[in-house]
């Protein structure tokens, strides 16, 4: 695999290289050729189509039934079913390792020494083995660095963490594609904020140690760097949103013909049972969780999942989308803020909760402001008056009403009514019950801006939460035992 992508790296970089001798594309505005430095060198290019970056599959979007596909037991009423579309998007094939995990803390440890709060926030929360009443010493101290458990899911990472991993791994897949295109040499010695950003390239304010810019077809400049007009470069890595997790865990791609869908799934596979029905592989469970009270592995001899805890990555069978571990294993962080009222105001198409519009800081004569010590371009929030500026934006009035947050939001902006008095006014007795129960010890809401979703079962958990429409959440500073996550990545282009 990795020597096919060289290929096609090598004779792309040639390709692009050589834009000045293609001809016999013209403008269909103007008449004028495209790639030809005699009439000024504006560049049509011979992007075919986004590739595939390391450790992703590609998942063809389409529509599908998102939400509650069997009883809802916890009567949450947070996930009725609604129709959607997901364009289609990458997602990793396997769930980050350990060892995945590993790597990206020794870049880190080894680009920040002089800055070792760096390497200390990004480290992962290996306490949350602990138990008051069980001896899981040996997982606080060996889960997550002894080699016998490196193709195991990472745990105990937060939403942040998570986050800034996806970051990183942005920026070291495309410094790989420079490197192999002959654009930048291997820099081993970078340091601090002299670290390779994507952002920070694109907008000029990384250097690198460069082998060779590219040929400019513009007569009054010879070379330039690589932009991202160019389409060498990855879009990023990022967690994945609700609706695409959900989605590529069903995959009903394998249970269509046609545009018919024969069979509305419970889980990542056909039927409403947890074992494998096929021949060769009969009773085998599927994924590995718990069966009852006390039971996580099974009887000796026979045991029903081969796992006491969490697997390595690539156990069981894939789903039809070819990804594993989409039920079971560890529950997987999302992007998406967490509402139990989602399901009723969500868009139809590319259905997300959490965007937060952001601007680069730029100084006084509009250039961009100083990186920061990780080497990244500095952003803030798009302030209420840049959005009203834009006559596209929709603002959204009540970003926090009749959210979730009962005890603030409901009262806040409809008085102060009595609790049976509210569950009538909003029409359902499950108003208040859904509330109470996301309730701290001094009654305060546990729903916030900062609560993140996840999804998709765990080894500690009952079957009922591998269904991929079961939905929970935490705080995004927060981590667990069984809780791990994937990247993601935006497809351009043909959904194809």
């Amino acid at each position: 695999m990795k020597t096919k992508s060289f290929l096609f790296f090598s004779v792309s970089i040639v390709a692009l290289m050589l834009l000045g001798s293609c001809k016999g594309k013209q403008s269909a505005t103007t008449g004028w050729n495209y790639d030809d430095p005699k009439n000024g060198g504006f560049e049509y290019g011979n992007f075919v189509e986004q590739q595939t970056g390391p450790g992703l599959v590609l998942i063809e979007g389409g529509t599908f039934s998102m939400g509650r596909v069997q009883q809802d037991v916890i009567y949450e009423w947070n996930n009725i079913p609604r129709r959607v579309t997901v364009p289609s998007f990458y997602m990793d094939q396997f769930e980050v390792r350990n060892v995945d995990y590993r790597e990206y803390l020794y870049w880190v440890s080894r680009v920040f020494r002089d800055y070792p709060e760096v390497y200390q926030k990004a480290l992962p929360d290996t306490l949350v083995w602990r138990r008051k009443l069980a001896y899981n010493e040996p997982y606080v101290e060996e889960y997550f660095r002894h080699p016998a458990y490196r193709e195991y899911p990472v745990v105990g990472v937060s939403w942040l963490q998570a986050n800034e991993y996806c970051k990183w791994r942005t920026d070291r897949v495309n410094e790989d594609i420079l490197i192999r295109y002959g654009i930048l040499r291997m820099d081993p010695n970078q340091m601090a904020e002299d670290n390779f950003n994507l952002e920070a390239y694109l907008a000029g304010q990384y250097e690198g140690d460069v082998k060779q810019d590219l040929q400019n077809l513009d007569p009054d400049i010879d070379t330039r760097k690589v932009r991202w007009e160019d389409g060498i470069f990855l879009p990023k890595y990022r967690l994945p949103t609700e609706a695409e997790w959900e989605y590529a865990a069903l995959a009903i791609v394998g249970n269509t013909v046609d545009e018919r869908i024969y069979e509305r799934r419970i889980y990542p596979w056909n039927g409403h049972y947890v074992r494998n029905k096929d021949q060769k592989y009969r009773g085998k469970l599927m994924a590995n969780s718990y069966r009852g009270r006390g039971d996580a592995m099974g009887v000796a001899g026979n045991l029903n999942d081969d796992a006491a805890i969490c697997a390595p990555v690539d156990s069981y069978w894939p789903n039809d989308y070819g990804l594993y571990c989409m039920a079971g294993n560890v529950n997987e962080w999302v992007m998406d803020v967490y509402r139990a009222s989602t399901f009723t105001d969500a868009e139809e198409f590319r259905p997300f909760r959490g965007n937060v519009y952001k601007k680069r800081v730029v100084d006084e004569e509009g250039y961009i402001a100083e990186k920061d010590t990780l080497g990244r371009i500095q952003w803030v929030n798009v302030t209420e008056e840049d959005v009203l500026d834009r006559s596209n934006y929709n603002k959204a009035d009540n970003i926090n009403y009749l959210d979730g947050d009962f005890n603030s939001s409901l009262q806040e902006n409809t008085g102060n009514y009595s609790n049976s008095e509210l569950a009538s006014r909003f029409h359902t007795g499950n108003m208040y019950r859904m509330s109470s129960s996301r309730q701290d010890d001094n009654g305060r809401s546990l729903i916030s801006d900062n609560s993140r979703v996840y999804k998709g079962g765990s080894w500690e958990d009952r079957v009922y939460w591998l269904s991929p429409g079961t939905r929970r959440f935490l705080n995004e500073t927060k981590s667990r035992r069984d809780l791990g996550f994937r990247c993601a990545m935006d497809r351009v282009g043909s959904p194809r």
